[in-house]
């Protein structure tokens, strides 16, 4: 196939002081990397804000499972083979990131293989379908023409991804994809019925008859869904070797699982004495069990104004870390904030945040928050004002949307590709401590929900260790995040069963939150009076989304006036 990217122009780190024999080739391969990723999946480049293939979908199959792991082997022997004293220092930093990035990669797809375990094609359509309806990077009609065509792929790309399954399916997983059997539909709909007040009459029957294909080749799908049930396994536990091996691959500063264990037993009664603590500040006269149900009680009417509570939570934190002077906010950031799609309800229980489109030109944040999983009659308590405002500076400012609205703006391809989460979840955490140290909503109400969200965190650390080692199953996990957070049922159940597909990713919260609060403090010694708290957040988010110990090694090279690499 002919790269649709070849001709485009990339953006690259800028040339060293004293350049590296091996500097520029490093960066040309790391261009022809990415260009191969976003060429071979049609989603992913939509992620990006690079629009050649938003009418298409990926070649499904096992076989283009096998040959981008085979493509990822040959690009990790090529870096590995150049002299590494053929490199400048900050040429060297981006080859290391690079071997980071790959390695990891190769271990998910060879180790790990949850693309042959489970089917996550409709997740992956829900997400193309999405980002070209939720994003306004081009007239509305124009993005529709573009989902005409990539509702035109489903029934190929279906057909190509049930390929993968050459070993028994995870039923707990499966059932998880027939559910979005069920709900993605509706989303279709949605996209037909924009269509029926934006096309004209043959744009529209062409949009019709894509999403009719598309529902019909969904409802075959979830036909061959179920029958995998019969022959599938429980079995979906990563196992204590491989559970070790990834955390290795992680970067996390030499922690093995045990010592990540061990801190997050350590922060749950940390964080249990906090609420308590809290709980009694706001009624010394009641248990906790009862201010906590008045907390979660103090909610809106409806869905619709709570979306609102968490607009106006989001700007009032965004005003406050202005007017505190806590870090640098780009004139031009912007983030859009809507309900969750149902398809997606069951896996993001609660909020969650797509980030800008690195290549567009008006680059837009999506904070989207889920209404009820499941449609559960408790679901607005967990929708209360102290809880929204703990979401909203996680999600939106200073987290996640301040972090790679700026982070993505870097100009290294590497960085933009990198999985950090304990980098970039440890963020939105540290971000909620850090503003009540600042004064924001720094109420005894919100110091509960500080302390429950950070409960609910220490939970998740030691959840993710123990029911990926294979120590704990799903029904134990969830009444021990139940009985820890107070979590409605459906919510909880939701949660822990995100937890059984993302090994390592949900201890990356907590874990994250507490190696930035070391880093800072180190940070704080080193420089002593020049030390600046907005010069350490505008130094952590302008280098990029990448594992917290190589932000340190950038910090130990650097002074800080230079500590943007």
């Amino acid at each position: 196939m002919t790269d649709p990217f070849a001709a485009r122009a990339w953006p690259r780190p800028a040339a060293a002081t004293n350049p590296g024999l091996h500097d520029n080739h490093l960066y040309d391969l790391v261009e022809a990397r990415f260009r191969r990723v976003v060429a071979d999946d049609p989603v992913s480049a939509t992620f990006y804000g690079l629009h050649d293939l938003d009418d298409r979908l990926a070649d499904g199959s096992r076989d283009a499972v096998l040959g981008r792991l085979a493509d990822e082997r040959a690009h990790l022997a090529t870096i590995e083979a150049l002299d590494p004293e053929g490199f400048s220092p900050e040429a060297a930093f981006e080859r290391d990131l690079e071997l980071h990035n790959v390695r990891r990669t190769i271990f998910e797809l060879d180790v790990v293989r949850l693309w042959e375990r489970r089917s996550v094609a409709l997740d992956t359509i829900g997400e193309g379908l999405f980002l070209l309806f939720a994003r306004d990077f081009a007239p509305l009609a124009e993005r529709l023409s573009a989902l005409a065509g990539r509702l035109d792929a489903i029934p190929t790309y279906l057909e190509g991804s049930r390929t993968r399954a050459a070993v028994p399916q995870v039923r707990l997983w499966q059932q998880l994809e027939i559910e979005a059997a069920g709900h993605l539909p509706e989303f279709i709909d949605e996209i037909v019925a924009a269509g029926r007040e934006e096309l004209a009459a043959t744009d529209l029957r062409r949009l019709e008859r894509a999403a009719g294909r598309a529902r019909a080749a969904i409802g075959d799908h979830a036909v061959w869904l179920r029958g995998t049930l019969a022959s599938g396994t429980d079995d979906w536990a990563l196992g204590y070797e491989r559970f070790d091996t990834l955390i290795g691959l992680r970067a996390l500063e030499d922690l093995d699982a045990d010592a990540i264990l061990a801190i997050g037993e350590a922060q749950l009664s940390e964080q249990i004495e906090a609420r308590r603590a809290a709980a009694r500040d706001v009624d010394p006269t009641a248990d906790e069990a009862t201010v906590i149900d008045r907390i979660k009680s103090d909610h809106a009417a409806t869905f619709a104004e709570a979306l609102d509570s968490y607009r106006h939570s989001m700007d009032r934190a965004r005003a406050h870390l202005i007017a505190r002077d806590l870090a640098s906010v780009p004139d031009d950031e912007r983030i859009h904030v809507l309900a969750t799609p149902k398809y997606l309800r069951t896996l993001v229980p609660f909020a969650a945040y797509f980030q800008p489109a690195r290549f567009e030109a008006k680059p837009m944040g999506l904070y989207i928050v889920t209404p009820s999983v499941g449609d559960g009659p408790g679901a607005m308590r967990e929708h209360n004002r102290s809880s929204i405002s703990n979401t909203s500076v996680h999600e939106a400012y200073p987290g996640h949307h301040l972090q790679l609205s700026v982070g993505s703006r870097h100009p290294s391809l590497t960085r933009l590709q990198v999985d950090a989460p304990e980098f970039v979840e440890g963020w939105g955490m540290y971000c909620e401590q850090m503003m009540r140290e600042e004064g924001f909503d720094d109420r005894p109400t919100f110091r509960v929900a500080l302390a429950t969200d950070a409960i609910w965190r220490a939970c998740r650390i030691i959840l993710d260790v123990r029911m990926s080692r294979g120590e704990m199953g799903v029904d134990e996990a969830t009444e021990f995040l139940i009985r820890h957070t107070s979590f409605e049922r459906a919510n909880a159940r939701a949660e822990v069963l995100r937890y059984t597909y993302t090994p390592t990713y949900q201890l990356s919260y907590l874990l994250g939150k507490v190696l930035l609060l070391r880093f800072r403090e180190d940070e704080r010694r080193r420089l002593g009076e020049r030390f600046s708290l907005r010069d350490f957040h505008d130094g952590l988010l302008r280098n990029g989304s990448i594992p917290i110990s190589f932000h340190r090694r950038l910090a130990a090279a650097h002074t800080p006036a230079d500590l943007e690499a």
